[in-house]
């Protein structure tokens, strides 16, 4: 088993100032040195142009551009290098599982990844210029693989297919700019039907009304539909799928099976390794990291790293007017001995791991 953790950032400003401070903590870092040396063996399959990234995040979320640029002035780098690590637009993902299942009040989520691209950071984010404040775990320091935002509206996107990439953003930026500027599912899933999209993502949308769709996203098109539960492929736009799907439609159903369990029950289905949701395929890009949960409501949060743990639970209600949390930093464990960017050295792709 290998210990891991992920730091807990609270800040309330300006945009700019929160990407300046990312960017302070972000210098020398693993995280930064161990991205450094993935490019080094992985030739970008993409172009950056500033112009029309400026044009593109602006039109949905103005405020991100500004935190790209608090970025840009901390680590002292060029433009286009915080766009290529942070700006989310015209930049590759790779293959991961995930699963998500909703109940009364409540969306869990497993998040199923590689370590190597794991941030290990916790964010509360209370923006005092412009956008709804979140409170998430950061994909590529900017994104959100899920959170919650102060309206109550909860997010979580998995995987369908990265074949026939198209210009546009990927899944942790939509997923920021989703929560930064939606106040309820209908406001998410007129946003994705605008957001450019570069692969074919499912985003789970579910407000604080008890509404909760789920957004299939192509470059090719979007569509929504209304369900409970979701893995990694399409009901609607089946020809996005990828070629095996036994696995995901195998969690699928168990999901489907366990649809009238409390938030209690349902994490720990989530959560336990004995069952066929939780996953320890690391090194195949599909291992479980965390699993949370967020119950809109109440604007609470539950998140656990690796599995058969207890989740840590946040307030978010109470962050919002002020008061913060505890504590600092998230731990737990992981079956496998891969290294993650955050915290160990050789996070990269010299050795095929």
């Amino acid at each position: 088993m290998k210990s891991i953790y992920s730091d807990i950032i609270q800040f309330r400003g300006s945009h700019y100032d929160f990407g300046y401070c990312q960017g302070e903590k972000l210098k020398n870092t693993l995280s930064v040195i161990n991205r450094e040396n993935q490019w080094k063996v992985r030739t970008p399959r993409f172009d950056i142009d500033i112009g029309e990234t400026k044009e593109a995040i602006r039109a949905f979320a103005p405020g991100v551009w500004d935190e790209l640029l608090g970025l840009q002035d901390a680590l002292e780098w060029p433009l286009e290098r915080v766009l290529q690590e942070y700006g989310g637009y015209r930049v590759n993902s790779s293959p991961s599982g995930c699963s998500v299942l909703a109940g009364e009040n409540y969306l869990i989520r497993n998040y199923d990844y590689h370590p190597k691209t794991y941030d290990g950071r916790f964010l509360f984010f209370q923006p005092t210029d412009q956008g709804y404040a979140i409170a998430g775990p950061s994909q590529r320091i900017t994104g959100r693989m899920d959170g919650i935002n102060e309206k109550g509206l909860v997010m979580a996107y998995n995987l369908t297919n990265r074949k026939k990439p198209g210009a546009g953003f990927i899944c942790s930026m939509i997923g920021r700019l989703l929560l930064e500027s939606c106040a309820d599912v209908t406001e998410a899933v007129e946003m994705a039907k605008e957001i450019p999209h570069r692969h074919s993502f499912s985003y789970l949308v579910y407000d604080a009304r008890g509404e909760m769709m789920v957004i299939e996203a192509s470059p090719r098109g979007v569509h929504a539909r209304n369900t409970t539960a979701c893995t990694n492929h399409f009901e609607i736009q089946t020809r996005e799928n990828r070629f095996h799907l036994d696995d995901s439609k195998k969690r699928l159903e168990s999901l489907q099976n366990n649809a009238s369990l409390n938030a209690r029950d349902a994490f720990r289905l989530l959560n336990d390794p004995k069952q066929p949701i939780f996953s320890e395929r690391y090194k195949s890009w599909a291992g479980t990291i965390h699993t949370s949960a967020y119950f809109p409501e109440e604007r609470n949060v539950w998140i656990a790293l690796g599995g058969d743990r207890e989740p840590v639970v946040f307030d978010f209600s109470s962050w919002l007017a002020g008061e913060d949390v505890t504590p600092d930093r998230l731990t737990g464990e992981v079956e496998t001995d891969l290294p993650f960017l955050h915290m160990d050295e050789g996070a990269d792709w010299f050795r095929k791991k």
